[in-house]
Parts: structure tokens; sequence; C-alpha cells
């Protein structure tokens, strides 16, 4: 299957938390911008990875992502030129075709309609929290009331994949707030939900705000115990915990030993270390042996491709083991874990002669758990993941 990923770098404002590759206030250069991707992924046609061997893999569907930034700054127009150029690489039909959208950029039923007629059949909004004063504190540009909104005239367009994306862990925020924020997104029917923890990150406002103690997180201990309430919490209401950091609410089709229906097909990609392709400033591709990052920025980026040239900025040369290691550590992110079958298809060699004394240590520290096709995190395993994806390393 073919996997694309298109980095959209533009937002209205940069959140208080973010060091991604992302720039304010830079709307005069969407369509320059716009014009080198498209050529980019020109060059990119006669650059796809090979078809992928593993059962898992090969189940998915094709998936196109347009991730950000904002890429709902883009106009229907530019939307559906990037479509173009990204078809010669992804054939459209029948491929999950992703964008995250944020509130507060516009979003409405005709601009949502119009995205649906493009091919746009997965929606990932990143609402992050619900409670305003929170919102504003981060330097986000909606409210809650401007979150529902967008959520139900999505629904209300046809989107039957959506995907809401919020943040535990936040300054000032507690055990109680957060279970009102769970019980809130309980009550919206959210089919799909993500729920990611602070992670500070130097060179942001909010890490300097936080350093300063003009702003207190919750510690550890805290954050934990908003952890495992999500888990209980989303549990409670029939959600599968599918992921690390990903619910969803089953389908009639599912399987217990297979990813669910509504799971995104472009982060299955992801935690099943599938070959992809990415396009844009700053993005990330991995064709192995090789993985790439593109030019992060804006001007450097666009004036490469112009040029005629690629616009690489650094290869990293993958090794045998790095295969392995990362096929175990993004797999055990799942519920399902690491079939046997799938390691030995994208590694080539058992997975138990391989990582036998390592998965009985773990088994032994009840951090994992095998049966006859895989092996998989037990909940505490999931508590400790970074322990468990240590050993892999």
């Amino acid at each position: 299957m073919r996997h694309l990923y298109l980095h959209i770098p533009f937002c209205h404002r940069r959140c208080s938390y973010c060091d991604f590759n992302t720039y304010a206030n830079m709307e005069h250069r969407i369509e320059a911008y716009v014009d080198a991707l498209c050529q980019e992924l020109v060059m990119l046609r006669d650059r796809l990875p090979p078809l992928p061997a593993s059962p898992e893999a090969t189940a998915l569907r094709p998936s196109i992502f347009f991730g950000g930034g904002t890429p709902s700054m883009l106009s229907p127009a530019q939307i559906e030129r990037i479509l173009q150029a990204a078809a010669e690489i992804v054939p459209l039909t029948g491929a999950e075709i992703s964008l995250e959208a944020n509130p507060g950029t516009g979003l409405g039923r005709d601009y949502l309609r119009d995205l649906r007629s493009l091919g746009i059949n997965r929606l990932s909004m990143g609402v992050q929290s619900l409670h305003d004063p929170t919102l504003r504190m981060l330097g986000r540009i909606h409210t809650t009331a401007e979150a529902y909104a967008g959520f139900n005239d999505a629904r209300a367009v046809g989107f039957e994949s959506i995907n809401l994306d919020f943040i535990f862990g936040l300054p000032g925020q507690d055990v109680a707030q957060w279970q009102a924020t769970l019980s809130e997104i309980i009550r919206w029917e959210v089919d799909h939900i993500a729920l990611y923890s602070l992670i500070l990150e130097e060179n942001t406002p909010l890490y300097a705000q936080v350093t300063a103690g003009r702003l207190r997180i919750p510690d550890d201990d805290m954050t934990g115990a908003m952890y495992e309430l999500a888990i209980e919490t989303l549990g409670a209401a029939g959600y599968r915990h599918y992921e690390i950091s990903n619910w969803v609410r089953p389908s009639a089709s599912d399987r217990p030993d297979a990813p669910p229906a509504l799971a995104c097909q472009h982060n299955l990609a992801y935690w099943l270390n599938s070959d992809y392709l990415a396009a844009g400033a700053g993005a990330h591709g991995h064709v192995f042996p090789q993985r790439y990052a593109n030019l992060r920025p804006i001007d450097s980026y666009i004036t490469a491709v112009q040029s005629g040239r690629r616009p690489i900025a650094e290869t990293t040369l993958l090794t045998s083991a790095d295969l392995a290691a990362e096929t175990m550590f993004m797999g055990l992110r799942l519920d399902i874990g690491v079939g046997f079958a799938h390691f030995a298809a994208r590694v080539g060699q058992s997975l138990l002669n391989y990582y036998g004394p390592t998965l009985d240590q773990l088994s032994q520290q009840g951090l994992i758990e095998c049966n006859a096709q895989r092996v998989y995190l037990t909940p505490r395993g999931r508590m400790l993941g970074n322990q468990v994806f240590a050993h892999f390393v």
C-alpha cells in the first residue's frame, strides 16, 4: 500500500506549547508553498516504496495525510491541486484521505462540504481542551462552543471518521476537571479520541512560563492518575483502547486480533513500521533502508524545489537492527501488539529468535504477554510503555 504525508506548516497563531515546524501569520506564502509542494510530489513519483509484505500492513487502505500546522487554512482549490498531484503516488479511489483541522479557522458547513466533495474522508480536529481559560492560556484561537459546532458541522455534511485530539496534564488542570472533559467527550458521542500527555518542549512560551514558576503543571502522579482515569472512563463507555494514546468506538466488523475499522489508516502505517513518502517543508519520510527529512525553512524549501532539486536536508541510513527495534517499539503501542508473522515479514527473521531473552525478561516483569500469534503489552506494560520500549532501542 502507498502512504503519503503532506506537511502544511502554516498557523494563524503559534500555540504556547508548540515546537513543530510551523509559521504564524504567513498567509501570503501559502500559494507559493502549494506550488512547490505539487512540484515536489512530481519528483516523488519515481521513488515509490515497495509494497509491504506483512499481513497487517497489506490489509491497510492507501492513505494521504494532510498534517501541520493547520491544513484547514488551505482553500478547497489549493487542496484540490495538491490532491491532483498526489494522485500520481496514491490513487485517490479507495484511499483514506485525512486532514487536520483546527476549530476557529473558518470551519463551517460550506467549507467542510467542499472538503468532502474533494475526497477528504477523515478529519482530525485539534480541540486540546474543553476549558476556555485553558484554551486561551495555550494560545488556541477557538472556544469550546466553536469546537462543538465544528464537530457537529462535520457530522452534518457527512464525515463519518472524525478524530478529536486532547491534552492532559495541562497547567491548572486537576483530576476533577479532566473527568468533566472525559464525560463531555462521551456526551458528544465521538467515535475516535486521541489523548496526549503534555510534553514541555524547550524554546516554547509555555516551557518558559513553567520553568519561571508563573504556571504550574500537574506532577507525574497526577498526570498518571489522569491517564488511568481516561482508561477507566472511556472503557466503561464502550471505547476500545486500541493504541496507547487512542480510543475508538468498536464496529460490528472489528476483530480482537486486528486494528479496529475506525482507526486512522495512516497512523496505523506508522505503528506497523510501514514505508511512507512525505512532502513539504520539514516533512519526514521513511523508505527502508533510509529515513529522510526535508528542509525546514519555507523559503529554503521553495527555492530548492523551484531549482529542480529534492528539498532534502538530511538522510539517515537504517540498519536491520534499527528496522527490528522500530518494528517492536512502534507495534507494541497497539493493543494487538506485534504479530510474529508481521515481524518476520518486515524484518526477515523470527521474533522469538531475534528478541527471545528480552521477551522472557519483560514477561517475567509482567510487562508483556505472548500467545501463539503475537506479543503485546499488559495493562501494567501500557502504564510503563517507555520502559518497555527502551529494551528495544
